[in-house]
């Protein structure tokens, strides 16, 4: 008998939870429902827990393990910070244009969910004014790691993180051993988090459960306004900025691009994972793109861990609707705390889409939004992941053409 996919049991259990949710809501508030709705909160926080347990230690060792995956490229400097700017770059103006979508067209707004009630006074309690927020941001980037770690503070961890990667770059061969050990504790961290996926159907259905039987309609029209922004977005990203930033620079044209791309492009929205598609990007780049080998062979490999346009894009606008939702607006100062994480936050995450939820919790909680929110992403994640990840593969190549033409006139 062949094992249902767990794309399928999540939305199985998506279902189950809307459903249950809509049993209840019409149930009334009976004796039995509050019940009910007590265990779905206990088995929905046990997921929330769970998934927060692994983060720390598999952001940790990812960052570090990215930073560090350069030092074996060090004969190729200029290709390698070309490379670094070019991809910072446009996952910079992949957030601002998620961002701005979101300001633009507002998704969620005036729609304030009672199940974060409790996130919005904590929020509002860590209120202050704009000197001494920063004052208390920079001084809580650079702490005591250990302490970092053990309290889970998410700036504090990327900070070390790339600091310990930045040291194994410029120690080289000396620290192979402390390398090899970051890397099997991320494939450890992977492998847990392969165990807590298989409880995602259960904690989604619990989730939605809960949400569903205390919320409006209302939050269906909001979420398809959502889904249709961060479409619109990513595809002009996609269609627009990556085309016009490689014609400007190489001077091919998008045409011609998109038609030697397209057997990558197609291969990265089918599947949904950069990681799977990396075989096909880079027959693409060298074949079709004519790429040489040795630029290709590192740009685009370093690109699928490292270069996340369509996901960073995502997250900024998911933070802004978060919010929204219950019942914030993100100042600038958090803003920027979002930009700054949902970068690093893509450095060293391998290109697989159950690691994009971890993402989505990073950013969340470095701005004390509700983790409780990836109920109402994930059922619509795997939507939003077939264009994202084209647009991530997209800048992978679009990345090793730019690179090959600058690296050649310097």
């Amino acid at each position: 008998m062949k094992k249902i996919s767990l794309n399928l049991q999540i939305l199985a259990g998506c279902a189950l939870g809307i459903a249950g949710g809509l049993w209840l809501a019409a149930d009334g508030p009976t004796p039995h429902t509050q019940q009910t709705l007590y265990g779905a909160r206990l088995a929905g926080n046990l997921f929330l827990d769970l998934l927060r347990m692994v983060l720390v230690p598999l952001i940790f060792t990812s960052i570090a393990t990215g930073v560090a995956s350069l030092s074996a490229h060090q004969r190729m400097h200029r290709v390698w910070t070309t490379t670094l700017l070019f991809f910072f770059a446009t996952m910079a103006l992949a957030i601002v244009i998620g961002f701005g979508a979101a300001h633009l067209f507002r998704p969620g707004e005036g729609l304030q969910l009672a199940m974060f009630a409790e996130a919005t006074q904590n929020y509002q309690a860590r209120q202050m004014p704009l000197p001494d927020y920063i004052a208390q941001f920079l001084r809580g980037l650079f702490q005591n790691p250990f302490k970092a770690l053990a309290q889970g503070d998410i700036l504090a961890v990327v900070v070390v993180a790339l600091f310990l990667g930045i040291a194994l770059v410029a120690g080289g061969e000396r620290y192979r051993n402390l390398r090899t050990l970051l890397d099997e504790l991320q494939e450890l961290c992977l492998r847990i988090v392969g165990w807590i996926m298989r409880l995602a159907p259960l904690g989604l259905a619990a989730l939605l459960m809960q949400l569903v039987a205390t919320q409006q309609a209302a939050l269906l029209a909001s979420l398809a306004h959502f889904i249709a922004v961060v479409i619109g977005s990513t595809l002009f990203h996609g269609v627009v900025v990556l085309p016009l930033i490689l014609w400007l620079l190489t001077g091919m044209t998008p045409v011609h691009f998109l038609k030697a791309s397209r057997t990558a492009l197609l291969t990265a929205f089918a599947t949904s994972s950069s990681a799977a598609t990396l075989p096909v990007s880079l027959r693409c780049a060298e074949q079709h793109l004519h790429v040489k080998k040795e630029i290709a062979s590192f740009v685009v490999p370093l690109g699928a861990t490292v270069n996340m346009d369509g996901t960073a894009l995502y997250e900024a606008a998911a933070a802004l609707f978060v919010a929204r939702l219950a019942g914030i607006e993100l100042d600038l100062a958090s803003q920027a705390i979002v930009f700054c994480v949902a970068m690093l936050g893509a450095v060293g995450a391998p290109g697989i889409p159950s690691v994009g939820m971890l993402s989505m919790v990073l950013v969340l909680e470095s701005v004390g939004l509700p983790t409780e929110a990836i109920a109402i992403l994930l059922p619509i994640d795997r939507i939003l992941d077939t264009v994202r990840t084209a647009v991530n593969v997209e800048g992978d190549l679009v990345g090793s053409v730019v690179v090959q033409r600058l690296a050649e006139r310097g």
